[in-house]
């Protein structure tokens, strides 16, 4: 069974999800932007939310995580819980 791990910010607007993530480009670490501005209690953790399969989290979540590109940032990915940047550590 495929499983894959993630970390993720999560922020109410585009505007500041997209913020976030030109912060990411230019140098700042996943992590320290996750416990400053997410707003999922995974921040705590730098947004890592550990290792699930397909199916675990929402459409949207999966479709970035299971298809996109390891070890790149990607977003904003809109859910009906926000605007997520989405980090694939690992998928296997």
């Amino acid at each position: 069974m495929v499983h894959a791990e993630a970390r993720h910010i999560l922020v109410k607007t585009e505007d500041e999800c997209n913020a976030l993530k030109t912060e990411i480009e230019n140098g700042a670490s996943f992590e320290s932007v996750a416990k400053a501005h997410s707003k999922c209690p995974s921040r705590s953790d730098g947004g890592a939310l550990g290792r699930f399969r397909p199916g675990q989290m929402v459409d949207e979540f999966d479709e970035v995580v299971f298809n996109k590109e390891v070890g790149v940032v990607h977003g904003p990915v809109k859910t009906k819980f926000g605007y997520h940047l989405i980090e694939i550590t690992s998928r296997g």
